[in-house]
Formats: C-alpha cells, structure tokens, sequence
C-alpha cells in the first residue's frame, strides 16, 4: 500500500480515508497569503457515492486503497437488491442494495458483463462502460409536422431505461448510450 502526500492525493487515485475507501473526484493544491500549501479535495465514497470535501495540509498524507477488479455478469434486480455473478464462477453470487447501484444497473441487461472493484476483499460498487448499446423496446409513433427546430421524443430501452432521442428513432433500433451523462449518442443500427 503506498502512502500518498498532500500533494500526490490526485484525481482519480482510490484514497483510504477515515478507514474507508474514497475517489479523488478532484484536488487543487493551493497557497493562501503567508499559509503553507493546502490540497482542497472533492471525494466520493465508493459504497453510498456521499461526496465530502476535505483539505490535506503539508504534513498529512494518506494511504492509497488497495482496490482489485473482479469480472462479474448483471444477473438481476428483485426486491430492492441487484444480483451479480463472477466471470466463469456463477455459484459466486453477490448483491448490492437496489438505490447504491442504480444509477450504473439501469443500463445493464441480463448478462451484461459488468466489473466489480473489491476493497478487503469484498465487493463495494460496480463499474461499467461509459457508452453502451442497448435495443429500442417502446417508442411513440413518429408524426409528421413542422421537424425543422429538432424535436425529441422518449423511448424505452431493452434495460427499461427512458431516454431523449431524436424523432426518427424506432421500435427495434440499437443506440449507444452515454452511461455517465444518460443521453442518446447515435444509432447504431436500423430495425
């Protein structure tokens, strides 16, 4: 486990912070008048996603998380809880809390392959693609009139997500989609 000082705490490192394990969302080492340099951080805790700003003076430093990946499939969500399993292992079954994995889950179809980031040994969250593919399932007939200024219109997704697309998309087409924002980026293919 390396030890990280004030100023090597950086976006995108996993930090073990008050014994738990925190993503530099970013940092901004700075030096107020006659002060010593400050690194003010924004960190999200990798279970619940709380966002917590932190400061880290010169003598402090922290220690940085061991996190390992584990491959792992979307197998489905009942009952408030979202169930995965290992990658070649399916007895290995685990689940997360419905409203932790949400935001990620609502792009996953049955199977789709997911990877899983383990803090002591025991899954804490999931990471998936920024851009998936997923089948058009629902989509309101499109009607001919005044197209001109754009116009979108809601379609549902295979994983039962609801998007904004443009009006010419279909029942049956495949669009990539913007995990991180939730928008339509373009269609794949045609039904």
């Amino acid at each position: 486990m390396a030890i990280l000082s004030y100023s090597e705490i950086t976006q995108k490192k996993i930090i073990d912070f008050n014994n738990e394990p925190y993503e530099v969302l970013s940092s901004r080492v700075f030096r107020m008048q006659m002060r010593k340099p400050v690194n003010q951080t924004k960190l999200r805790h990798l279970v619940s996603g709380k966002v917590i700003e932190n400061s880290f003076h010169q003598n402090e430093t922290a220690k940085e998380a061991e996190i390992e990946n584990m491959e792992a499939a979307f197998l489905y969500t009942n009952r408030g809880e979202s169930w995965f399993c290992e990658q070649g292992n399916p007895k290995n079954r685990f689940s997360f809390p419905e409203n932790e994995v949400y935001e990620k889950v609502k792009w996953l179809v049955q199977n789709a392959h997911v990877t899983v980031l383990l803090y002591n040994e025991r899954p804490v969250t999931i990471s998936i693609p920024i851009k998936v593919e997923l089948t058009v399932t629902k989509a309101p007939p499109t009607i001919k009139g005044d197209t001109a200024s754009g116009g979108t219109k809601q379609v549902t997704l295979a994983s039962g997500a609801v998007v904004s697309t443009p009006l010419f998309i279909n029942e049956g087409d495949v669009l990539r989609i913007n995990t991180d924002t939730g928008e339509y980026v373009e269609r794949v293919s045609k039904a």
